[in-house]
């Protein structure tokens, strides 16, 4: 029989943009969902913690000038502008309940997919992970861009965690969990993931 160390001895959990910026009211890049699954969020984080699974920190951390944002959101980093996730920014910070504890690992991304123009792969291919969790918003866009490409880069399991991630409306997330269970993307409930053995 294997210990609880065995069974998620090559999970790693990925929590994605839970930053300020996108899940409080009035940030510039408000997800209207992600206020909501913030316990949840947490909760994942604790679950992961508590198995020995190492959590990995996605966020945005942009140059204040824009210079590295995709061209279609320059304008938002121009004079009197709110510059989103600008790097050292509040919005940029973690939301309360959330935070980077000792020996997890912070990965900064400027686009959609966690995988893009980063070194995720390599890291989590040197920690002998072969199923990625993810939690986090927004489900259409960097939820969705990271689980296809975790898909395309041939990790054994994939699971988008239904109630740990968030859209701007339900409709927009269950269509978007809908496309990802159809290319063999999980998305068990938080508790249903808790659960399992991986």
């Amino acid at each position: 029989m294997n210990t609880v160390a065995e069974m998620y001895a090559k999970t790693a959990l990925l929590v994605i943009d839970m930053q300020k910026d996108f899940v409080f009211p009035g940030g510039p890049m408000h997800v209207k969902g992600g206020q909501t699954i913030v316990p949840n969020v947490v909760a994942a984080v604790e679950f992961a913690r508590n198995r020995g699974i190492p959590v990995i920190w996605v966020v945005r951390e942009h140059d204040p000038l824009g210079r590295d944002v995709e061209l279609f959101r320059r304008h938002l980093y121009s004079p009197d502008k709110p510059k989103p996730t600008s790097k050292g920014s509040v919005g940029a910070d973690l939301v309360d309940g959330l935070e980077i504890k000792d020996g997890e690992y912070k990965l900064v991304k400027t686009r959609f997919s966690a995988f893009f123009n980063t070194h995720l792969h390599s890291y989590v291919q040197a920690l002998g992970v072969d199923k990625l969790v993810i939690a986090g918003v927004q489900t259409p866009n960097c939820i969705r861009q990271t689980a296809f490409d975790a898909v395309a880069l041939d990790y054994r399991k994939v699971t988008v965690i239904a109630d740990a991630t968030a859209a701007a409306t339900t409709d927009i997330h269950l269509a978007n969990l809908f496309d990802m269970n159809n290319v063999g993307i999980a998305t068990p409930t938080l508790e249903e993931w808790c659960r399992s053995d991986d």
